[in-house]
Parts: structure tokens; sequence; C-alpha cells
């Protein structure tokens, strides 16, 4: 293994990991779960006194935080928003599992949340940082003794923590390499071109850790399919009684799949799900279409490898442009990298999957995020629609024109155009969808 392609496989361990619950709620849950480690481990008491009179957790959150947290639902509760998150988190997360804090939940857990929350003690504000993605928690035992934890830019990146005013640990936004540096995602230098290149010749063996992808969002998916979560859209598309409308082909299969995934996530199924990029959804729309493809076609695990691996990179790449958070729907960037794998399996090559990019950035651009909640299977389901069809054009030879649109010649430029909408030109639209959902 080359230095170069260590660094890249670093890069998707780094963005490519489970997540149990979306990813917005969980990183308060992580917040909360440190806070209260912190208070413990400084008080002569233990976790009873959430009984106590005194006793409370405040959450301020950024706005998008609180966009994406108010209406999905939190795994084994059957209750939506942060207040349960934070609750939880409290009760039985533990900081060390990462995006999967909430792995010890229970019943006993749930009930006492819920009890937290029924009684008043979580308090949720929302606060500006100038970070997208920010949440704190703060813990106070007896009215006496408080701590605090802070998460920013990344969902599992705790940047902060205190102990009655006193500042513990303090660190720098971003992702750490290695070597403790700490980089962005634009800090790699990608481009499409060497994604590809990567993706079709680096070692198996040095990738097949991302069938782990695979393995984990496909029984999320298998969850959805045979249970009635959400709005039941992939149960739907993959039902005997609409095969007249959805028929019984790839697209379907697809759309099912990954609609399934989402439906299940979306609604508090207690799997986790693999995440790109801070999201689980994400990870969801960049997997499930690709595995399809495998599934339906008998793909060897090798080929299926490198077509998962270009559409994650795919989309840690084109997301780096916006951001962890935005008013565009993630959907479409984890779709465009689906598009590109599928493109893969399918014999294109370099040119095509850029065709494949294009027609998606030309296609389904404008689709808004109005926060994480059932209904985004729906749009995973377009999106996935979309996918297909633009990799099914590209290997006929059919691109969008540089003529076209917010599309260019250089492939490169058509990406930073994307990001550009959506981290910069949605910012107004980002706000106003926020005004909209707590005015309700």
């Amino acid at each position: 293994m080359t230095p170069r392609e260590a660094e890249i496989i670093g890069l998707v361990k780094k963005e490519v990991k489970p997540a149990l619950g979306c990813t917005e709620p969980i990183a308060v849950a992580l917040a909360a779960a440190k806070a209260t480690e912190i208070l413990t481990g400084q008080c002569p008491c233990s976790r009873e006194w959430m009984e106590e009179p005194g006793f409370g957790i405040l959450v301020e959150v950024s706005g998008n935080i609180l966009k994406n947290g108010m209406g999905v639902g939190i795994p084994g509760t059957g209750m939506v928003g942060l207040h349960i998150a934070a609750a939880l988190g409290v009760v039985c997360g533990k900081s060390e599992y990462g995006l999967e804090v909430l792995h010890d939940l229970c019943d006993g857990a749930v009930e006492k949340a819920k009890r937290l929350v029924s009684e008043g003690r979580v308090q949720v504000r929302h606060t500006e940082t100038g970070h997208k993605l920010f949440a704190k928690v703060t813990v106070t035992c007896d009215g006496d003794h408080k701590a605090s934890a802070s998460v920013e830019d990344d969902h599992d990146n705790i940047v902060e923590t205190s102990f009655d005013g006193n500042i513990l640990h303090r660190s720098h936004s971003g992702t750490c390499d290695d070597e403790g540096t700490h980089k962005t995602t634009l800090d790699y230098r990608l481009t499409l071109k060497e994604i590809f290149d990567f993706a079709t010749t680096v070692s198996f063996d040095d990738i097949r850790f991302i069938l782990e992808a695979r393995d984990m969002n496909l029984r999320l998916a298998r969850e959805g399919l045979s249970g009635d979560y959400g709005l039941k859209v992939g149960k739907t598309i993959n039902s005997g009684h609409y095969r007249e409308v959805f028929g019984n082909d790839f697209m379907s299969y697809a759309m099912a799949l990954t609609a399934a995934a989402s439906d299940a996530r979306m609604a508090g199924c207690t799997l986790p799900a693999m995440s790109n990029s801070g999201s689980g959804n994400q990870g969801i729309t960049v997997t499930m279409p690709v595995v399809a493809y495998g599934i339906k076609y008998g793909t060897p695990d090798e080929q299926l490898a490198r077509a998962l691996i270009l559409s994650h990179l795919a989309a840690i790449h084109i997301k780096g442009y916006l951001g962890k958070l935005s008013a565009l729907c993630g959907c479409v960037i984890a779709s465009t990298g689906a598009a590109c794998g599928i493109t893969f399996l399918r014999g294109g090559d370099y040119r095509h999957v850029c065709a494949a990019v294009k027609n998606m950035i030309g296609n389904i651009t404008g689709m808004v995020c109005d926060g994480a909640k059932v209904g985004c299977a729906m749009k995973v389901a377009s999106g996935v629609s979309s996918a297909i069809q633009s990799a099914v054009l590209a290997m006929e030879g059919t691109c969008i024109s540089e003529h076209d649109g917010i599309i260019e010649k250089d492939i490169e430029k058509t990406i930073q155009n994307l990001g550009k909408i959506g981290s910069v030109g949605m910012q107004n639209a980002d706000s106003m969808i926020l005004d909209i959902m707590v005015c309700k």
C-alpha cells in the first residue's frame, strides 16, 4: 500500500462508520453522555441524583441540529426529538461508543429517560455560534455542580468539556489524521479522477472492510421490509400488490431496499446504519443501490467492494464542498455517489462516471432538507431513481452539456458549483425552513 492509498483509506474509515439513530440527536446524546461522565467522576454521587429536585439537563444547539432533531425517531423509544435523546444520553449513554452512544439502550433506561422529559428536566434552546453543527449539553447536579460537553463540526467531535465553569479539555474542530493533524475533507485534495483510479486499482484486501457497509445497511433494509416502520415507503414499493406500478426490476428493488432502510432508521429502529459524512441516511443511500445491483446480478465481492469505495468516496468528496449540514438534502450527494458505483458495475470507465455525476447534478440539485423525519425515505427513493437513470444514460453516451445550467466541462468545477449552491446560495432557504418548522 502506498502512502497516498493509506491516506485515502484513512479518510474512508473516518467518514464511514456505524451510527445508531439519526446523527443529529445522537450528537446531542453523545454530548449528554460525556457531560454526565464528567459529573459522576468529579462529584461524590451516583446517577441516583437524577431524582433530586436540582437535577437538570440544558441542551443548546445550532439551527441545523434543531431542524434535523425535531421530528426524527429516537431508537427504542417511540418518541421523536432532542429532549428524549439528551435524556437517554444521560441515563445510559457511553461516550466511548461514539455515534453508537446509545448501544446499551434497554427498557429501564427508556422508562427513566421518558420520566426525565415528562418532569420537565430537559430544556432545549436554539443558539448560534457560527457553526452549523453545534451541540452543548450541560448537566446540573443538586443545583450546585454542573458539567458540560460540546460537539462541533463533526457529529462525534467533542471539542470542549468543563466542570463547574472550569475548562477540562478544549480542542480544534475538524477531522484528525493519524498524526493528530486537523484536516477537513478538502485538505485531502481529492479529485473524481483520483477516486476512480484508486477504487479500480487498490488491492482488494485493503478495501475489503467496506463490505461491512453492505452487511450493516442490508440488515437495516430487511428490517424495514419486514416491519411497519415510518411511511413504509420501501415496503410498499416492494409489495406484490403494486407490482403493476413498480414492477419487479432492478430500479424498483434498489428503491425498495434503500427506502426500507431509511424507513426503519428514521422511525427509531435499534439497528445501526453505516453512515457517510456523519449521516446514516447518506450512508444508506450511497450503499444500498450498489448493493441491490450486486444482489440482482450476482456481483463478486471484489467488484462490489470497488464500486462501494467509489460510491462512498465520491460522496465524501462532493460533501466536502457543502459541509456536514446544509439546506441541500444529503440524498442528492449520496445518490450521486451511488450513480458512480452503479456506472462502474455496468462496465463504465471514468468518462462514464463523470457523465453520471453531471446528469445527477443537472437533475435533483434543488432538493431541500426540511429536517430529519420518516418522510426522508421518499426523498431517498427519488434519489435512487435518479441515480439509476443517470447511470444508464451515461452508459448510453448521454451527458448534460456544459451549456446547461450549472454544469461545466470540467467535472471538478461542476462539483464546486453544486457546493456553492448548497453551502452559500441556500442559506436563506435554510433559515426560512427552520422558521417554518419551529412556528408550526
